[in-house]
């Protein structure tokens, strides 16, 4: 009977044992099924915190680790490629621009397959030879904001309607419409309409760049010193003004018009003016879509394996389809959403009329990420100076500078 006792005893505990590491390794098991730990390196500081707290959410959530990687963010792109280089790069990267990812096109995974894919606004997913390999964080668009006490949409349609608008703001003793000093502010987001309304705006960058084409045989840009002889004209010297001064007279109702993007929202959050505000498109050559563009992208790093690389998909597909993640977009990140799927209810009035008009595709796009590097701040900001300061430079004499700054940058 004691052995029989024993030999029972042995075999209950036995059962015992195994149905314990049974049951833990399954808890295990699960968590690792979900994907393997990936890795997020991302160019955007100030979203950093709000990163790290959605990473701890969704391992939570899913029981896949996520590691999110720090970066100073002023040499984010040479940081990546050292990476990359030395098979040490993350699972999940930004893209600044189509530039950039041309590249490092090799280290990119095509997420063209994801049906999540299909939410992107038109015209912002980065793509290239076909295959999508950039998501938008967010877009951001820029135009003529306005008081809409002294100026209504219909006012402004083409050259002779704005003109004509200018002329009658002046007449009526309000500063018609400011820019301000600061280099992007004068003519980095001005120049990018001649860019952006060419048929191709890569091909002529890139002809432009090799002298097959010139600025000033180009009719956009003949306009172009158009339009800003008719603002010297009759608005302020902008080399007078600050972005904060610019913004602080159309507040107060000094100045009707000023040409910025949603960003502008932020300032005017500091006065309390008493009218509605509204943006619309530069009207060069008639144009009616506003320029709308994107400052990072999330991407794939393909050359890990594939277990990483779908662990990494699920993550983005997360991000942009669970409340949780659409949540963060828009209220931790503060994004204005580039996915059509994702709604923002409380974005501020500039931001919402780029939202509507990012997702019925009445853009053109940011040609002015394509520029050669630092040409806006040490080519085109002198020759805008020379122009706004000196009257007897023509907006045709304006151009031809132009096309010497740009020869300058690419040589």
């Amino acid at each position: 009977m004691k052995l029989k006792s024993f030999w029972v005893a042995l075999l209950l505990g036995l059962v015992l044992v195994l149905s314990a590491c049974s049951g833990g390794d399954s808890d295990d098991e699960s968590a690792e099924s979900n994907g393997e730990k990936i890795t997020i390196f991302q160019t955007k500081v100030e979203i950093s915190e709000q990163m790290e707290e959605l990473a701890e959410i969704y391992e939570e959530e899913t029981g896949v680790e996520v590691e999110v990687w720090g970066t100073t963010g002023d040499d984010y792109f040479q940081q990546l490629q050292t990476r990359l280089n030395s098979n040490q790069g993350p699972s999940i990267l930004s893209l600044q621009d189509y530039k950039k990812a041309e590249n490092i096109k090799s280290y990119l995974h095509d997420l063209s397959g994801e049906e999540f894919i299909d939410n992107i606004a038109p015209n912002m997913a980065v793509e290239i030879d076909g295959e999508v390999v950039g998501i938008p964080y967010g877009v951001e668009g820029f135009g003529l904001v306005y008081n809409k006490d002294l100026v209504s949409e219909e006012d402004i349609q083409d050259y002779d309607s704005f003109v004509n608008t200018l002329e009658r703001l002046s007449n009526e003793g309000v500063d018609p419409l400011t820019l301000s000093s600061e280099a992007y502010f004068l003519i980095g987001h001005m120049s990018n309409y001649p860019f952006s309304l060419q048929e191709d705006h890569f091909e002529y960058i890139d002809q432009l760049s090799e002298g097959e084409v010139t600025m000033t045989e180009t009719p956009e840009f003949q306009e172009f010193g158009k339009f800003l002889e008719a603002i010297r004209e009759y608005s302020p010297n902008p080399m007078d003004y600050t972005y904060d001064e610019q913004m602080g007279d159309f507040a107060t109702g000094k100045t009707a018009m000023v040409h910025q993007g949603n960003w502008a929202m932020g300032m005017l959050a500091d006065y309390d003016y008493d009218f509605e505000v509204g943006m619309m498109p530069f009207p060069l050559a008639g144009n009616d879509k506003l320029a709308v563009g994107v400052g990072a992208n999330w991407a794939v790093n393909g050359t890990k394996d594939e277990a990483e690389i779908e662990a990494a998909v699920d993550f983005l597909e997360w991000l942009h389809t669970s409340e949780t993640g659409q949540r963060f977009v828009v209220e931790e990140f503060g994004f204005v959403p580039a996915m059509t799927n994702i709604e923002a209810n409380d974005l501020d009035v500039l931001s919402d009329i780029v939202l509507e008009y990012s997702n019925s595709g009445e853009t053109i796009p940011w040609a002015q990420n394509y520029y050669p590097a630092s040409v806006v701040t040490n080519d085109f900001m002198p020759a805008a100076q020379d122009f706004f300061l000196d009257e007897n430079i023509s907006g045709e004499d304006f151009i031809q500078l132009f096309d010497e700054a740009w020869q300058n940058a690419v040589k």
